[in-house]
């Protein structure tokens, strides 16, 4: 029996819009700008001068860990960071310390404790996925690393063009372990069958298959009660407006069509580069969307009874890295149906100027949470105004 369930495909319909109020952010290294978010909201920076931080996890001891890809290259400098000693009143951490160091492009990590209680570190690397045994309070990893899964890494180099380095890996409610690859290119046909797909695991590593495909990069990747979200990523040659960035909840088997078709205002159309005999009649339409080449990157989910986030994603749209193309750099709001909820976040782009590009996002309790700007290396933290 499959674990997902398949999602109808909601339009992401206008709601009603909150006024979004400025609000002035000062950063160390002298910047200055505004940012507008709900009157009932305030955003201060908690931690500053970092690299490319992208994604949290919590540990089962309840710590943060954060990972730093240390820039756009295809670089082994990448870290593993400790958020220790969190202060919600003066929204500081106490300290922020290296738990791994000279990791190749390390994406996102995710914890997860066996059937014999063992808790396990696991970390999404370019060419692997790694575990390290996890003990409470570990300032280092309790063991060498076990190598669960390899995957292609010819990294920028490829001879297609070397597109998207990052892999990120998710546990279900079902036990099952889930890691996105993203494509080796803009569009084209791939030559690894596992790319551009989720691929399911056990805990261990074993029983992979090919869990949902035809995803160009589904970097943002979570469990929802009996549901994955994705986020995923459309192709750059179809013009500024198209395809759009979409929003998944995979269904087990799926193809989502890339590179043969591709997702507009909500609906599928065949990508006339890429014809397929097959057509795209059968391509789940997505569960939600957003303005094209808007970089869906990281989302949480916020429950019922959460405040004015109650039952909605929150997903940060890093921003292209065409600034001109105006689309993303801000963080928004999706219903539980899936439709639209609204901006929550903007002025990281501010005309030509870039303030910041959102990436990770981490829910901390009731109408807060923290996300990262991994253009500058900045932790921001949401919570309701005081």
């Amino acid at each position: 029996m499959a674990l997902l369930l398949s999602a109808l495909a909601l339009p992401a319909a206008a709601t009603e819009s909150v006024a979004l109020l400025p609000q002035t952010i000062k950063l160390d290294d002298g910047r200055s700008f505004k940012l507008t978010l709900p009157a009932n909201l305030e955003v201060v920076p908690v931690a500053q001068g970092y690299k490319r931080i992208r994604f949290f996890a919590r540990s089962p001891d309840g710590r943060i860990f954060l990972t730093d890809m240390r820039d756009l290259s295809d670089n082994r400098k990448g870290r593993v960071l400790i958020l220790d000693g969190w202060d919600e009143k003066k929204a500081k951490f106490a300290r922020i310390t290296p738990y791994l160091t000279d990791q190749r492009n390390p994406n996102n990590l995710a914890f997860h404790t066996d059937k014999q209680g063992q808790q396990w570190l696991y970390l999404a690397l370019t060419d692997k996925l790694v575990r390290y045994r996890y003990r409470a309070g570990d300032l280092a990893p309790s063991s060498a690393p076990e190598t669960l899964a390899t995957y292609p890494d010819y990294g920028l180099s490829y001879k297609y063009g070397g597109w998207h380095l990052t892999r990120t890996v998710a546990f279900a409610n079902n036990g099952k372990m889930y890691v996105s690859v993203g494509s080796s290119c803009n569009a084209c046909i791939e030559k690894e069958p596992v790319r551009a797909t989720v691929m399911e695991y056990n805990p261990d590593g074993s029983g992979a298959r090919v869990y949902a495909r035809g995803l160009r990069n589904a970097v943002g990747l979570i469990a929802h009660d009996d549901r994955l979200i994705a986020t995923n990523q459309g192709s750059d040659h179809l013009g500024l407006d198209k395809p759009d960035e979409t929003f998944f909840k995979l269904t087990d088997g799926a193809d989502y069509g890339w590179p043969h078709c591709y997702h507009s205002r909500g609906k599928v159309y065949a990508d006339p580069k890429f014809p397929r005999a097959a057509g795209c009649a059968k391509v789940p339409r997505a569960f939600g969307w957003f303005p094209a080449h808007a970089s869906a990157l990281g989302v949480d989910w916020f429950p019922s009874g959460d405040g004015s986030l109650a039952n909605q994603y929150v997903v940060a749209l890093h921003g292209s890295t065409n600034a001109k193309i105006g689309h993303g750099y801000k963080l928004v709001r999706v219903n539980a149906d899936g439709s639209n909820g609204g901006d929550l976040i903007t002025g990281f782009l501010d005309g030509a100027k870039v303030n910041g590009r959102p990436c990770g996002v981490l829910r901390m309790g009731r109408d807060a949470f923290l996300f990262t700007d991994d253009k500058y290396g900045v932790i921001y933290y949401v919570r309701p105004k005081r």
